[in-house]
């Protein structure tokens, strides 16, 4: 007895000492891949610092108030410098993420690409503009992290085909941005390098996943930036720092060399794709961009991106839209100043001559537990829980990763105790759905699969007959916000519908600020009541209090493939809320 029970305290000291060795080795992977961002950052604290000696008279605040087209023009015509403009946006990025830790890396190979382009024969549409790129879209001789520990180690070895084609375009990548821990989450914290602050009020999440893009264009540190949508993902952050935001149709750009989790977002294709998009401060500027990046280079570099150039008299023309508008989809009703920005769009669009028609989305309880979470979940979570295996789970994710750990039949057992307690259980199922999507959201055989991508097809058809019905071009709906307090996205899952629907339905989308909080909707607010003043009907009062003057937007959305269409409707919002 006294051999055995040695050898068993032997053997639990050795996996107390294995366990603490293998933290511990974490611990290091994240100080180096922190400590390697923080020298890029001196590094160009410095470069920057030598150029303002040198070029001591630079306008800075000039520079950093020309909208992108304007830039452009400058730049082409050579009253402004690309050198000069890159040190300035440079400068600004430092300063915009020291308060709002918005930056995972600069691009030191800024430089090498500031020389090419000067060598370039032909001015791209985009020469000499600095652009900053999401974490996770792949750039040469950097890290993809997704803010997972387990993707430190694994270099980047080719620019992705979107990084080319910018680069081709006289684009200068310059900065990559902070990212939520394995990008599901529409917050923006990881581990590694932290929790992004909005740049207004740091009480306040900049939204996620592309919550560094968001934060640092807002700042003014960047004039352009490129993030990636699944979920809400270039539309949210867009809303909750007051940006214009493009969701395209999945493919219209290309994905490859762009990582999500833990691979390739090509060699894992699903039936709610992953889109890339651009995010700047005015719908023009997603214009010029879509239509730079929407050229031969890359159709030649991706053979899987349709050949479809941007249409221009699209975009350009003035002609009547006749637009489908809901101010809820019925599942999760936003507070009150989002439906009050649908109501004055709407109505400022009807006086502009336009024809408003009442569009109720079908079925939205259906699509977000059965269609959308499927898609993710349908092994059940493992192949996310997979993602974190070896590494530290952000307090973000916690609830979510604990709760897909719960065994089958625990979840069941659990969902049966709780039942009874629930006031409406049918609120609290879909909840339950989301916070343990293993336990409902599960495809069981190929064939369970199968039957899930049908009935998402399905959707598609009836979505789009509503639509025809109708006879509508556009539509215009609520997108979630203000701004949340930081930590409570990880809380209010189920408030993601208004954007989730559309990557279902693989539509463009569009984010436009329209207006702000003001302090009779910080009022309303207190009488909200949500759905049936439950728990998270309250948690998103909590989560949105306190947003006073920050933005307030709405969501545009037009037919698959019809980006042009969906720019130009979102120009015509943009600038009535502006003349409003």
């Amino acid at each position: 007895p006294s051999a055995a029970l040695a050898l068993l305290g032997g053997s639990v000291a050795a996996v107390v000492v294995w366990k603490w060795l293998g933290k511990r080795q974490i611990q290091k992977k994240m100080e180096e891949a922190r400590r390697t961002r923080d020298e890029g950052v001196k590094k160009m604290a410095k470069v920057v610092q030598q150029f303002r000696e040198q070029v001591p008279s630079v306008q800075t605040e000039a520079i950093l108030s020309l909208p992108l087209l304007e830039l452009t023009r400058r730049l082409r015509e050579g009253s402004l410098s690309p050198k000069t403009v890159l040190y300035t946006y440079l400068e600004k990025a430092l300063e915009v993420t020291q308060q709002t830790n918005c930056m995972r890396h600069f691009i030191p190979e800024c430089e090498e690409q500031l020389q090419e382009i000067q060598r370039q024969e032909e001015k791209g549409l985009l020469y000499g503009i600095p652009v900053s790129i999401k974490d996770h879209i792949g750039h040469k001789g950097h890290l993809s992290t997704c803010g997972l520990v387990q993707c430190l180690g694994t270099v980047v070895q080719e620019d992705s085909v979107l990084v080319k084609v910018l680069k081709r375009q006289g684009a200068i990548p310059f900065a990559m941005t902070n990212v939520p821990q394995s990008l599901f989450s529409y917050d923006c914290s990881n581990p590694i390098f932290g929790q992004t602050l909005h740049p207004f009020n740091p009480q306040k999440s900049p939204g996620g996943s592309s919550g560094g893009e968001g934060a640092l264009i807002a700042g003014g540190g960047s004039i352009l930036g490129i993030g990636s949508d699944i979920g809400g993902s270039i539309r949210l952050p867009s809303s909750f720092c007051g940006l214009c935001g493009l969701k395209p149709t999945a493919k219209r750009l290309s994905v490859w060399r762009t990582r999500l989790l833990n691979v390739d977002v090509c060699s894992h294709p699903a039936p709610v794709p992953c889109a890339l998009g651009p995010m700047a401060r005015d719908v023009d500027s997603l214009a010029l961009c879509m239509k730079a990046l929407l050229c031969q280079e890359m159709f030649r570099l991706d053979p899987t991106v349709p050949p479809i150039p941007f249409d221009e008299e699209v975009y350009s023309s003035s002609a009547p839209l006749r637009v489908g508008y809901y101010d809820t989809d019925g599942y999760f009703p936003l507070p009150p100043c989002m439906r009050r920005a649908v109501q004055e769009t709407r109505g400022a669009l009807q006086a502009a001559g336009h024809q408003l028609v009442p569009f109720s989305p079908p079925r939205i309880h259906y699509v977000m537990t059965e269609l959308f979470l499927k898609t993710f979940f349908a092994d059940g979570g493992r192949g996310w829980l997979d993602v974190f295996t070896g590494g530290i789970v952000d307090p973000s994710l916690k609830s979510q990763v604990n709760g897909c750990k719960i065994p089958r039949l625990g979840k069941k057992l659990l969902t049966l105790i709780l039942k009874p307690l629930v006031r409406l259980f049918r609120q609290f199922l879909l909840l339950l759905k989301l916070k343990n999507v293993a336990t409902i959201s599960t495809c069981r055989s190929v064939k369970e699969m199968w039957n899930h991508h049908h009935e998402i097809q399905a959707y598609r058809t009836e979505f789009i007959a509503r639509w025809r019905e109708l006879q509508l071009d556009v539509v215009l709906c609520p997108v979630l916000g203000p701004a949340f307090t930081t930590g409570y996205p990880g809380k209010l899952l189920t408030a993601i519908s208004s954007t989730m629907l559309y990557n279902v339905l693989n539509f463009p989308a569009g984010v436009v600020p329209v207006s702000t909080v003001t302090e009779a909707d910080e009022e309303e607010l207190k009488l909200y009541q949500g759905c049936c003043d439950d728990p998270w009907d309250r948690t998103l009062k909590q989560a949105v209090a306190g947003a006073v003057g920050l933005p307030v937007a709405v969501q545009c959305v037009a037919l698959p493939w019809q980006e042009e269409l969906c720019l130009r409707f979102m120009k015509e919002v943009e600038t009535l809320s502006r003349e409003k």
